[in-house]
């Protein structure tokens, strides 16, 4: 394909994000958005492509992927994954414009689409690991679709790829939504993600994080109380008493007993959160009727055996994985805050700049 790049609008530790326009043919959207990094560091963007390719085009809550390229760009050589664009920005950049908070009919109506993205991703065996509202688009038509699969897996694995050996402790996603069991006992199965939904919708309805970080705040404690202790996320008190329980269903430590996607879409919270609205239009959603739900326990798939011979470096610890061999969950927490100091004050490393 020839395309011709235009302006950055966003970039991260390992990438960076322009808009593209194809030159000629009629294959692909007159406008898409590029993502692109050296090719010696382009392990993340190949295992996102794979991922897309291997979850296919069936289901419209994940983001479409249009191919790659390699390009020679003022003497560095280039790999480039083209995907849609979303023209209202991500979930976190629609947080913002609200005010710092959503309304909870659209809490309610961008929860539901994750959760359906997310029971799609977990039906063909995949886990996103990095749910968060940075990684959720929104178009102008009020769609949602996740996106950034680059630390994504294939469920019971390490990685996507067939016959690589498991067992290794790799810290994937960001911290403020990493599930307990993640640091603790470097378990990512489907549950992880559901946990992270949970930390996403307090963030949608309070405009902050899940766990009360400041700029100051002890990192290795916090890391602590999400791994070790018993403490739990707030719930918001002018949250609806369905979105309270739908919570209690999330934010649970042990991963056996945190609901599904495909439980948690069945309860009233979501399960009549309507249509999408595009964006600009903010009549109120009629909620749905409270009723009992009680599920079964749901048996996870628990990790492994750990080896800690193997090792793997990264350079990123926020939203990148990394690897240690240490023997207890106290010991892996302390490496993780010894990787540097963390301003909390932002969820992440990406940065809006259109």
């Amino acid at each position: 394909m020839d395309w011709v790049r235009g302006h950055e609008i966003g970039h991260g530790s390992f990438a960076t994000i322009n808009l593209a326009t194809p030159s000629s043919g009629d294959r692909f959207p007159p406008l898409m958005a590029v993502k692109s990094s050296e090719l010696v560091c382009s392990s993340s963007l190949k295992n996102e492509k794979q991922i897309l390719d291997l979850l296919g085009d069936d289901c419209p809550q994940i983001i479409r992927c249009f191919g790659e390229s390699c390009s020679v760009e003022n003497g560095e050589e280039l790999y480039n994954l083209f995907l849609e664009y979303a023209t209202g920005g991500s979930l976190a950049d629609r947080i913002q414009s609200c005010g710092g908070r959503l309304p909870e009919f659209e809490v309610r109506r961008y929860t539901r689409t994750i959760l359906e993205g997310l029971r799609y991703i977990h039906g063909k065996g995949f886990v996103h690991c990095d749910v968060k509202p940075r990684n959720i688009l929104v178009f102008g038509d009020g769609d949602a679709k996740i996106a950034d699969f680059g630390l994504s897996k294939k469920a019971g694995k390490n990685r996507v790829e067939t016959g690589e050996e498991t067992g290794r402790f790799q810290l994937r996603g960001s911290p403020l939504y990493m599930s307990p069991e993640s640091l603790n006992d470097n378990e990512y199965e489907s549950p992880c993600d559901i946990w992270a939904v949970g930390c996403a919708v307090v963030e949608m309805f309070t405009g902050k994080p899940a766990w009360n970080c400041r700029p100051e705040s002890n990192v290795f404690a916090l890391l602590i109380k999400i791994g070790i202790g018993e403490e739990l996320p707030e719930i918001p008190k002018d949250l609806s008493e369905e979105g309270k329980d739908f919570l209690r269903k999330c934010l649970v430590k042990d991963p056996v007993k945190r609901w599904t996607a495909d439980m948690l879409l069945k309860h009233p919270f979501v399960a009549d959160s309507g249509r999408c609205v595009p964006l600009g239009e903010m009549d109120e959603v009629s909620t749905s009727p409270r009723c009992p739900f009680d599920f079964e326990d749901w048996a996870s798939i628990h990790s492994q055996e750990r080896d800690p011979r193997n090792e793997e470096e990264s350079n990123c610890w926020l939203n990148s994985s990394c690897s240690w061999s240490s023997s207890s969950p106290r010991e892996r927490l302390l490496q993780l805050v010894e990787k540097g100091a963390v301003d909390w004050s932002v969820t992440d490393n990406w940065v809006r700049v259109r």
